[in-house]
């Protein structure tokens, strides 16, 4: 028996070795259907931007991050040609008012998107329906993958009637119902039209509701590329402006149409809503009664007194009570004597007359003054013997020296 179970996980374990060593440590790059000018993923639209930057120069296209009706606001253009790819397409009333207005000033608007807002399209008397659902269900055998084409109208001065295009993903599925004011200009595998366009105004709208056409993945398949060159050779030739949506493809819808955020997601489910409740009420909780102070209250410390001044009348107590006259002159002068090193930069050593115009002129100090000054000083060290009037006449002019200097 305990022969047997040593057989059997010994055979489990050489199995998982065996299956381990087989796997393959390449993944799949990220599917995820950004349709970003800047994603390189396989559905991002970095090709497609970088053919709109070939075919109408660089200094022509330029990238909005607003929504539309902000991004109208400051477009002056009656030629222009502006272009969004995403996922899906909803729009509030301002900003589809703003897109038709838009297109009835001259200008063309290029959409293409699974979902395309229904009010919208209510207003140019077209709809559009996803074949791989009938009423409400899913269509698994459609949704296979496969070998999977598309079809474009060939422009009037090619020689073919149809352009085929093909690759190997979920099917193309998407159709537009559409009135005689439209020229259908593509079609998907059901030979549904999938491209279409119509005059609006004085302008020209492009709706295509298959936005994986304009993938990377698509785009470098076989000759794919020549169907973004003739798609664009719809558009006008030489248009004012070419403007590349970079905000309706950042934003995560829901299928009705609505934005919808993590909060949103997480109070769909009773579960996760109640939890999340519960979740902000103790917060609340701790908040109003655990967030008190737990220390207890710090003293007051007083802040330190300047005693700078009292010090000045002790020292000056001091000299007084010695009467040390001599020695108090000398302290004030060798001071006025730093003072004039660090502040004009001369040398004290030698007091000449040139020393003098020069401090004059540095300090802005009348000369009269400073020679008067330094007369008293020469006097005051020449003198064992200073009267109390003479250190107070020194003091005195060192301080009108240092009212009237700059």
């Amino acid at each position: 028996m305990f022969q047997r179970i040593i057989t059997y996980h010994l055979f489990v374990f050489f199995a998982a070795a065996i299956l381990l060593s087989c796997t393959d440590d390449k993944k799949l790059p990220p599917l995820r259907e950004s349709f970003s000018k800047n994603d390189r993923n396989p559905f991002g639209t970095f090709v497609a931007y970088q053919g709109v930057l070939n075919k109408f120069g660089g200094d022509t296209v330029r990238t909005e991050t607003d929504n539309f009706q902000t991004a109208w606001a400051s477009i002056t253009d009656t030629a222009s040609v502006y272009i969004i790819v995403s996922k899906n397409l909803y729009l509030s009333d301002e900003e589809r008012d703003a897109m038709l207005s838009y297109v009835n000033s001259g200008n063309s608007l290029v959409i293409s998107s699974e979902n395309i807002d229904e009010k919208l399209l209510d207003t140019l008397h077209c709809s559009m329906q996803d074949m791989e659902t009938y009423d409400g269900y899913y269509n698994v055998e459609l949704a296979r993958m496969g070998t999977t084409s598309i079809r474009l109208q060939a422009p009037p001065y090619a020689g073919s009637d149809t352009l085929l295009y093909s690759y190997f993903y979920y099917p193309f599925s998407n159709k537009f119902t559409v009135g005689p004011n439209f020229a259908i200009l593509g079609s998907g595998g059901n030979f549904l039209p999938d491209f279409i366009a119509t005059n609006y105004g004085q302008g020209r709208i492009y709706l295509q509701c298959e936005p994986r056409s304009l993938s990377n993945y698509f785009l470098l398949q076989r000759n794919n590329y020549c169907y973004l060159q003739e798609l664009l050779s719809f558009m006008p030739r030489d248009p004012q402006d070419i403007y590349w949506d970079d905000y309706y493809n950042k934003h995560n819808y829901s299928t009705d149409g609505r934005s919808q955020s993590s909060l949103s997601y997480i109070l769909q489910f009773p579960a996760m809503a109640w939890a999340f409740w519960l979740l902000l009420l103790l917060l609340i909780i701790y908040i109003l009664f655990g967030g008190k102070r737990r220390q207890r209250t710090v003293a007051i410390i007083k802040p330190n007194k300047n005693t700078t001044v009292a010090f000045a009348e002790t020292i000056g107590r001091l000299y007084l009570q010695k009467k040390d006259n001599r020695n108090m002159a000398d302290k004030i002068i060798s001071y006025f004597y730093e003072q004039i090193r660090n502040q004009y930069f001369l040398n004290t050593n030698h007091i000449t007359p040139e020393f003098l115009v020069t401090l004059s002129r540095k300090s802005n100090v009348p000369k009269e003054t400073i020679e008067k000054l330094f007369d008293l000083i020469s006097e005051l060290q020449q003198t064992d013997k200073i009267k109390d009037e003479e250190i107070l006449s020194l003091n005195q002019q060192i301080e009108n020296f240092n009212k009237n200097k700059i």
